[in-house]
């Protein structure tokens, strides 16, 4: 009885971040079909939104512009198709910690092989009935790509928490199985993975509390380059509010450039791009504000801010050893 009430909260918890994945993607799409969109169906609102879903999970985009739109928009027809695969990290952060959420209570039921399975057949079964009735020739997607990117997400995240509990708490399996052969270990040997782990998620919130921070003094200093760039669009209200929502669900993924900004190699935006500490060489930049707040040059002075991940792995290191 108790697996089964396990299988069935693992279900439930996979259809419930499912839905609100999708939900977040199709509310603002659906305001802006309501107030800006003629002429466009249901249909075509589900098709936006699932490849908003799959884009946000990782899953590439081959995106195939309408001839009328070339001509209107005076792009040159070899720009007509183009793979995009910039993913917004905020959906796939919030689907594996949302799993990792879920594994961590099936763990803690006993049954964490059980909700796993479970929550990954479900939130699988979401991930294709998504990619078969969302499918458009607009934006199209690998079918296998569709159907397996989205789960996986969830199964790394429920794992990483079924697994977290399971060895904190015990599991009377395979857990205490290996825990049992860990400590049985000479030395100090039965500590080191639970040391390891402590101090890579240390590291780890570490580096992301201070790219953050410096995105955020990025965005400060860069300020009126960000507000004037908002301004030259003259994008309506509609315009402004759908440019801010998507701004918010690449937050994560432009922490995670920053991230590779101080760490010294850089992040690369688009074919032949670099910007690094050392210099920038964007060529021509979208016109999406936040991206105002790239530097617009590099020095090697500036390859100091190396220090600042290497302080998260120190402040790691003394968490460990303390």
């Amino acid at each position: 009885m108790q697996r089964l009430v396990v299988t069935l909260l693992a279900a439930l918890d996979a259809f419930v971040a499912a839905a609100i994945s999708v939900g977040a993607a199709v509310v603002p799409l659906a305001l802006l079909w309501i107030t800006a969109v003629s002429g466009a169906g249901p249909a075509a609102l589900w098709q936006a939104t699932a490849a908003v879903w799959q884009l946000g999970h990782g899953v590439p985009l081959s995106v195939t512009l309408p001839t009328e739109y070339l001509v209107q928009a005076g792009i040159d027809d070899t720009a007509a198709t183009f793979t995009l695969s910039l993913a917004p990290l905020a959906f796939l952060a919030f689907t594996f910690f949302f799993a990792a959420r879920s594994g961590s209570r099936a763990a803690q039921a006993g049954a964490w092989v059980t909700g796993v399975v479970s929550g990954v057949v479900v939130f699988a079964a979401a991930s294709a009935l998504i990619a078969l009735t969302g499918a458009q020739p607009l934006a199209s997607a690998a079918l296998w790509q569709a159907v397996l990117f989205p789960p996986l997400v969830y199964l790394a995240g429920a794992l990483a928490g079924a697994i977290a509990r399971a060895w904190s708490d015990g599991d009377d399996g395979l857990i205490d199985a290996v825990r049992s052969r860990t400590d049985a270990l000479p030395g100090i040997w039965p500590e080191v993975p639970g040391l390891a782990v402590r101090g890579a998620v240390t590291a780890l919130t570490a580096l992301v509390g201070v790219s953050a921070l410096a995105f955020a003094v990025a965005v400060i200093v860069r300020g009126t380059a960000i507000v004037t760039l908002a301004q030259q669009g003259g994008v309506d209200l509609i315009g402004a509010v759908m440019i801010e929502l998507g701004q918010l669900v690449y937050l994560p993924t432009l922490i995670v450039w920053t991230m590779s900004y101080l760490a010294g190699p850089g992040f690369a935006l688009g074919a032949g791009s670099t910007i690094s500490p050392v210099g920038t060489h964007a060529g021509v930049v979208p016109g999406v504000p936040v991206l105002a707040a790239l530097p617009p040059s590099g020095t090697v002075w500036l390859l100091a801010l190396v220090l600042l991940p290497i302080a998260a792995g120190a402040v790691a290191g003394w968490v460990v050893r303390s």
